[in-house]
């Protein structure tokens, strides 16, 4: 295995039990200046995974042991964000299907031509920023709802519902102006200014 990079820098995790092919895909990627980490075996790569890390993974579809789709499959249950690509025989075709339902972004049967591999891991690196960045705008937004008190959060849920505050006073039994008051600590809270906003937010985490 190579020398990781910071996390920040994405990094092509290619996973093979043939040392050739691996050691193929580590020089493809060095030469166009792609970090590059290598494993023998799924299983090695899930003993180094590091859920911080952004970029993508190359995988042989069929491995002894935990094959392609297991660790497909594996990564899922963690909610792994890191798009897969397959590489396979032409037999695999079949488990390649599967793998793109599964969630693969791309398979490539052997022998593949470079330009093609990489494009589609250009492809799987800018997916894979979009969904880092939905996954830190939703981590962010539900920081957010945690720091709401429970009578804070029963009033976004009826301001959300459209319950204008005289009706979420009578709901909840408050004064009109105790349910302003909850409702401008709500919405500083939630960072937003109007309650198209505030939809747009919860909605995102729903």
């Amino acid at each position: 295995m190579t020398d990781k990079a910071v996390s920040d820098v994405p990094i092509i995790s290619i996973i093979d039990d043939d040392e050739s092919v691996r050691e193929a895909l580590l020089f493809l990627m060095k030469s166009v200046g792609l970090n590059a980490e290598i494993f023998g075996s799924a299983k090695d790569f899930l003993t180094d995974y590091d859920p911080a890390n952004i970029g993508c993974i190359i995988s042989d579809i069929r491995m002894p042991g935990m094959s392609g789709l297991d660790l497909q499959h594996e990564l899922n249950q963690r909610a792994c964000t890191l798009p897969i690509i397959f590489i396979t025989g032409h037999g695999d075709i079949p488990m390649a299907v599967e793998a793109i339902k599964n969630g693969a972004v791309d398979f490539h049967t052997k022998p593949f031509r470079d330009q093609s591999l990489l494009d589609s891991i250009n492809k799987a690196i800018e997916f894979n920023k979009i969904l880092r960045r939905d996954m830190d705008q939703k981590n962010s937004i539900q920081r957010r709802l945690a720091t709401l008190t429970p009578r804070e959060r029963e009033v976004l849920e009826l301001v959300i519902a459209g319950k204008v505050s005289k009706v979420i006073a009578d709901k909840l039994q408050l004064s009109p102006r105790t349910v302003e008051t909850h409702r401008a600590h709500m919405m500083e809270k939630m960072q937003v200014a109007t309650l198209t906003e505030l939809g747009k937010l919860v909605q995102l985490v729903q």
